[in-house]
């Protein structure tokens, strides 16, 4: 018991130290978890399990930092074995999520790829399931925006919206047809949506309509899916702070980043790792399917 209280106080202070902003800042796309400051909190001190996925299996891409690693500790430690997508330049922080997942008990088996291709797509989740030895739950994690010297439709870059829409839309798309020949009545599918999708940015033109393609998206799949007994939902986080934030974000954003929500600060990943186990639960959210649910500090999601 002291363990967990002390470990909560720290993970506390990470998320206090957040408010008002980050340090100045710089990394290249896709970034390094390990070179951010402070690095984030995926709840590896602090997430404690209680079996709610016991001998389920995951797939989760992006799941090598940021959210996807801090979904990847929860499931782990509730019991699911879980292989992590990932872009093959994140071999080490996709290694360093691994480690925890194998810590916790659990399976985990690495399957690199660029989602940006239908066939890169296919053979991530052909992949998984062979490592997996099945699938039960697809997390859609994978995600992309870029925010440095952009204002408007005017800044629109033609080779960052295709990245864009290609790593948010279509691979969401074409993950979830290949998962749907494993996945069983009971099983699931978890978007990652954004709070961009009910309140999109300027700068974030492209990545905001992604993130309400998927929201329509994910309520389409609900509706198509229901008769098989598969569910499907989406997360929409609000600012949350990952890699991807000064690997694409200018240092005026960073030093802000998160400010502007009515709790004052960006959210740590790990506090978002509850919502992904809910949805994934077969007991807990046996009935939820065409939701998504918001994890943004307070920003609205209507």
């Amino acid at each position: 018991m002291a363990r967990s209280t002390v470990a909560r106080r720290a993970a506390q202070m990470v998320r206090k130290d957040s408010k008002g902003g980050f340090p100045k800042q710089q990394q290249s796309p896709p970034g390094s978890t390990e070179a951010m400051k402070p690095v984030p909190d995926h709840g590896e001190e602090t997430w404690v399990g209680h079996d709610r996925l016991a001998g389920l299996k995951a797939l989760i891409t992006g799941g090598d930092s940021g959210i996807g690693r801090a979904v990847a500790i929860a499931y782990a430690r509730e019991g699911a074995d879980v292989a992590i997508g990932y872009l093959p330049d994140e071999q080490a922080d996709a290694e360093a999520t691994a480690a925890l997942v194998e810590e916790a008990g659990r399976s985990a088996v690495l399957v690199p790829g660029d989602l940006v291709e239908r066939e890169t797509c296919e053979q991530v989740v052909k992949d998984a399931a062979e490592g997996l030895g099945g699938l039960n739950i697809l997390v859609n994690n994978a995600g992309y925006h870029w925010a440095k010297g952009k204002e408007g439709l005017a800044g629109l870059d033609p080779v960052e919206v295709d990245r864009v829409i290609r790593t948010n839309l279509y691979a969401t798309i074409w993950l979830s047809k290949a998962a749907l020949r494993h996945l069983r009545k009971g099983d699931c599918i978890i978007n990652t949506s954004s709070v961009q999708a009910y309140d999109p940015s300027t700068q974030l033109i492209d990545y905001a309509a992604t993130k309400a393609a998927i929201n329509n998206l994910t309520v389409s799949l609900a509706e198509d899916l229901g008769p098989r007994g598969i569910r499907v939902n989406a997360v929409a986080p609000g600012p949350i702070w990952t890699p991807l934030q000064p690997a694409t974000r200018p240092n005026s954003k960073i030093e802000t980043f998160g400010a502007d929500t009515p709790l004052g600060r960006a959210g740590q990943p790990a506090e978002l790792a509850g919502a992904y186990v809910f949805l994934a639960s077969p007991e807990e959210a046996s009935f939820v399917s065409g939701t998504i649910v918001g994890v943004t500090g307070g920003r609205g999601v209507f």
